[in-house]
Parts: C-alpha cells; structure tokens; sequence
C-alpha cells in the first residue's frame, strides 16, 4: 500500500511539472538590411561617357540572407518618374543614359524575406553632351522646411542647396511663392542666398519653387515644393 502511494505521488509530481512540449519556440523577427552607400560616380560629377557604371557599398543582413539590390535613376531629385529601375545582387550595374543630361540615382537593398532598406542618399551626375560649353545646374534640393509639413510660426525660412558641375559658375535663384500649385508668384529674382524668409498666414497651404541659374544662360526649375500652416 505504501509503495502504491509512492508511486501515485510521484505520477502525479511528473504531470503537474509538465514537460512542455507542446510549446512552439516564438519565430525569429527578421530585420531589414542595411541601407547601402553609394561609391561611384561621386555625387555632382561630370560624366564623360554616357554609359555609366554604377557602384555602392554592400549591405549587410543580420539574418545572413541573400541581399538584392534596387537601383533608381531619374531625370529630378524627386524620381517622378523614375527612368530606370535595375536589379542587382552584386553592387554595381552599367546603364545607358542619354548624353548632356543631368540624372539623380539612388540604391535600396532588399533580403531574401522582402524586408527592404530606405534608399540611400541621393546622388547626382551629368552625362557630357557633344560639343557642350556650358552645362546646366542640377535642380534644387530641399532643405527646410520639410516637404508637406505643419509649420507653427508666422514666418518661414525657405532653405535649399544647388550644385552645378561647372565649378566656376556662379548660381542665383528666383523664387516663386505663393497658395497657388503651381506657384507663379516672383518673390525674390536673381539673388545669391539660398535662403529666404517670407511672412505666412495661420490655416494656409502654400506652395513654392526655385529656378536656378547659371548666369551662362542655362537654368534649371525646380519641383514645387509645400507646407501647411498649423
């Protein structure tokens, strides 16, 4: 009898530990790969050859997975529409652009599961045109204030940068202002600052753009850009 409770006691102490095999070991969070950096061409180069090979750092993946790189190119910073979209799984592709244009390219790299890495920065070059003298200034970038934001002052401080491969040219900017998209309201013409300051109205979209010129003739529009008023 006291070995039949022994035994009972120690069924018993077995069941209620539990062995817990039934439990299914939780699935490993895969994380997106690195965001790649790009080499080459080096942002603002004038390139001489229109068939141009482009190249960025790798990417790394935690979970070792196969990485597949997206490269864009476009006509403007803001890649719509984007002109080509290669894929790569190594980190350089050679793509035929036409010759006396300015391009913008950008690389983003995807794993294996489809988890998929912001763009890398975004750089700019321009293909060498036949018997070209003067080249024209690559389009504005975007500084401040942010692209569609909520802005809480009366006064705003437009911000940009501009860049043109002829190092020598000296750039100014007209700036357009105004509530309307597009805007076509000259506000400031022919200034050197890229920057400038400009009164706003409480509950009010506003809409804006620079033109850049090279004082050689050649200028460049850029996108319009917008904020709201809080």
């Amino acid at each position: 009898m006291r070995n039949l409770l022994y035994i009972t006691i120690l069924s018993f102490g077995l069941t209620s530990c539990g062995g817990g095999g039934d439990d299914t070991p939780p699935t490993p969070v895969n994380t997106v790969p690195t965001v790649p950096t790009l080499a080459s061409p080096t942002n603002n180069l004038l390139c001489i050859d229109n068939v141009v090979n482009f190249i960025w750092n790798a990417s790394t993946d935690s979970e070792g997975g196969t990485i597949t790189y997206e490269i864009q190119v476009a006509k403007n910073n803001l890649f719509s529409p984007v002109l080509h979209s290669q894929t790569s799984t190594t980190t350089s592709k050679s793509i035929t652009l036409e010759k006396g244009i300015a391009y913008y390219w950008r690389v983003k790299a995807t794993d294996n599961k489809n988890a998929s890495s912001n763009y890398s920065a975004t750089f700019s070059l321009y293909t060498e045109g036949v018997g070209v003298t003067n080249h024209l200034p690559f389009s504005p970038v975007l500084v401040s204030p942010a692209l569609n934001s909520v802005q809480t002052t009366t006064t705003i401080n437009l911000q940009w940068t501009a860049s043109d491969v002829d190092t020598g040219d000296i750039l100014t900017y007209d700036v357009y202002f105004g509530t309307v998209n597009p805007p076509t309201a000259l506000v400031s013409q022919n200034q050197s600052a890229s920057s400038l300051n400009r009164n706003v109205s409480a509950s009010t979209k506003y809409y804006w753009k620079v033109v850049v010129k090279d004082g050689k003739g050649g200028q460049t529009i850029g996108q319009v850009w917008s904020f709201t008023t809080d």
